[in-house]
C-alpha cells in the first residue's frame, strides 16, 4: 500500500484525552459540562448512535442526560421538552438525534434549541457564525475531517480542493472550514459535469454522498488526500465508503478507510463542543 493510512480512531483518541482535560479543568471550577440526548422513536441506527454518544460522555468526564420518548410524540410535546432543557443552567448542550419522525418539522426542532446550547450546530446562528467566521461551535463531522488532515502531517493552505455533496450537514460546511483554512475549493454534486476530471485537479478530495464507489482510481492525481465520509454496504455487504479503497490507497498521498476514518470522529468533536458549550454559558470564553 502506497497511501498513508489516516487512522481516525487514533487522531479521535487524542481529542478526547484532550477533551477529559478540559472537563476536567472546569469541574475544578465547579462546573460539569453536560450534554441532553433526546431521542424520538426506536429507530435502531439512532440508538446505536445514542449509546455511542452516552459512553463517549462518561469516558471524557462529560455528564450525559437522556430523554427517550416514543415515535408517536407530538411535536408540541418535543418542543416543551427542548424549552425545559435551554431554561436548566445544568445542561450545557442540546442534541435531538435526527431524523425525527415524520409528524414533526426538523426545522422547528433545529430553530427551538438555544444556539448556546446548539453543539450539532444546526442552528442558523451558528451556520452563520460558522461562514462569517464568527465565535461559536463548528459542525462536529466537518471539523472532525480538518483535524483528521491538520492531525495526519498535512496542510491545507494553498491546496486544490473538491467536495463531492452539498449537504447542510458536511458538504457545505467542509467547504467552509477548508476555505478558512486558505484552501481553493471546489463543491460537486449529482448535477456536477465532468466530475472525475475536476477531481484529477485535486490536492484534497472530500467524498460526502453515501455511494459506492464514487471515487475511482482514474479520478484520483498522483498523492492527492482523500477523505471518504460515506458508510455504504457494497454489493458483498461489507462496509465500506465512497472511495474504491483498495484501488486508491495504490495511488493517493493519504486516505481515510471505512470504517475507522471519519466516524470516530464526529463524537469526538461533539466532546469538544460540550464543553466549549459549558464555558460560553459560565463566561469562560
Amino acid at each position: 500500500m502506497k497511501a498513508q493510512l489516516i487512522d481516525g480512531k487514533r487522531i479521535s483518541a487524542e481529542i478526547k484525552a484532550e477533551a477529559a482535560e478540559e472537563a476536567a479543568a472546569l469541574k475544578a471550577k465547579g462546573i460539569t459540562p453536560c450534554l441532553a440526548v433526546v431521542l424520538v422513536g426506536d429507530d435502531s441506527a439512532s440508538q446505536v448512535y445514542v449509546n455511542n454518544k452516552k459512553k463517549a460522555c462518561e469516558a471524557v468526564g462529560i455528564r450525559s442526560v437522556s430523554h427517550v420518548l416514543s415515535g408517536e410524540t407530538t411535536e408540541e410535546a418535543l418542543l416543551e421538552l427542548i424549552a425545559k432543557l435551554n431554561a436548566d443552567k445544568d445542561i450545557h448542550g442540546i442534541l435531538v438525534q435526527m431524523p425525527v419522525p415524520k409528524q414533526i418539522d426538523e426545522r422547528k426542532v433545529i430553530l427551538a434549541i438555544d444556539p448556546k446550547k446548539d453543539v450539532d450546530c444546526f442552528h442558523p446562528v451558528n451556520v452563520g457564525n460558522l461562514h462569517t467566521g464568527g465565535e461559536g461551535f463548528l459542525p462536529c463531522t466537518p471539523a472532525g475531517i480538518i483535524e483528521l488532515i491538520k492531525r495526519s502531517g498535512h496542510s491545507i493552505e494553498g491546496k486544490q480542493c473538491v467536495v463531492i455533496g452539498r449537504s447542510n450537514i458536511v458538504g457545505k460546511p467542509v467547504a467552509m472550514l477548508l476555505m478558512q483554512e486558505n484552501g481553493t475549493v471546489t463543491i460537486c454534486h449529482s448535477k456536477t459535469r465532468n466530475l472525475a476530471e475536476i477531481c484529477r485537479g485535486a490536492d484534497i478530495i472530500v467524498s460526502a454522498v453515501g455511494k459506492v464507489n464514487t471515487v475511482t482510481a482514474d479520478m484520483v492525481k498522483e498523492g492527492a488526500i482523500l477523505i471518504d465520509v460515506g458508510m455504504n454496504r457494497n454489493e458483498a455487504g461489507k462496509l465500506c465508503g465512497d472511495v474504491d479503497f483498495e484501488n486508491v490507497k495504490e495511488i493517493a498521498g493519504a486516505i481515510t478507510p471505512v470504517p475507522g476514518g471519519v466516524g470516530p470522529m464526529t463524537i469526538a468533536m461533539l466532546m469538544k463542543n460540550c464543553n466549549t458549550a459549558a464555558k460560553i454559558q459560565n463566561g469562560l470564553e
